[in-house]
């Protein structure tokens, strides 16, 4: 039996709907720039036609469950809310064709990319990772796990987030840049996708600032919802 020198850290999971079983996380990978709209408030356009998916990556010791109040993260003044559709994957792939994807979703849930925007702009404007700006401590807010069932693989369908009751981010799953096929078969090129993994699929314009004491709810149309209170500043 294996010894440490101290208690390893629990696996993190995720309720799955009617499931009673939990679904354990491995890791979180984030889809960058992955709507128009929003690729342009951020001041950087894609153009499909010239360019590729590009990645980002949290700990899935970052993961929070909906539901959750979390603290004002410490190092930053500019914490920013990013309402996501989130795939988890239930089979092992490599190099999948699109036509083969749905053969690795398990189901779906509604996610938020919390981010400190602010540092996350320092690091783009100086050509460094983003790390302190994306992978800091509950930054990966998720839902319960909807099974794919007759759900298939999601082409449309309302995606939506609101602070404190006002809408912040209404779009819809039709105006991804990359559609969950050619996500899927592109990063099974560069990692061996795994059971546990989750996919975090890019955000709709109207990011912006929270504060302590905002309420942040969304929800994707067929899949759920997902909520967070933000609490005192660290």
């Amino acid at each position: 039996m294996t010894q440490y020198l101290f208690a390893p850290a629990p696996v993190p999971s995720l309720a799955v709907r009617g499931v009673d079983a939990r679904f354990p996380v491995n890791r979180i990978f984030c889809v960058g720039r992955n709507y128009h709209a929003h690729a342009v408030e951020m001041g950087r356009p894609v153009d499909k036609s010239t360019s590729k998916p590009f990645y980002f990556t949290k700990a899935s010791s970052t993961l929070v469950e909906s539901g959750a109040t979390v603290p004002y993260p410490a190092g930053t003044s500019n914490y920013h809310f990013e309402m996501e559709l989130v795939v988890a994957i239930g089979a092992p792939g490599f190099r999948v064709k699109e036509s083969d994807v749905q053969s690795l979703i398990y189901g779906y849930a509604a996610g938020l990319d919390m981010t400190r925007r602010d540092l996350q702009l320092v690091a783009r404007d100086q050509g460094r990772p983003w790390d302190l700006g994306k992978d800091f401590e509950k930054s990966a807010v998720c839902s319960q796990i909807v099974p794919m069932g007759n759900l298939g693989v999601l082409g449309k369908g309302a995606i939506n987030l609101q602070v404190n009751g006002q809408a912040k981010q209404t779009a819809d799953l039709g105006q991804l840049i990359w559609n969950i096929p050619e996500l899927l078969a592109d990063l099974s090129q560069y990692y061996h996708l795994q059971p546990g993994d989750l996919i975090y699929t890019g955000t709709p314009e109207g990011v912006g600032a929270v504060q302590s004491g905002d309420v942040i709810t969304g929800s994707v149309e067929g899949v759920g919802s997902v909520a967070l209170t933000i609490g005192a500043k660290e």
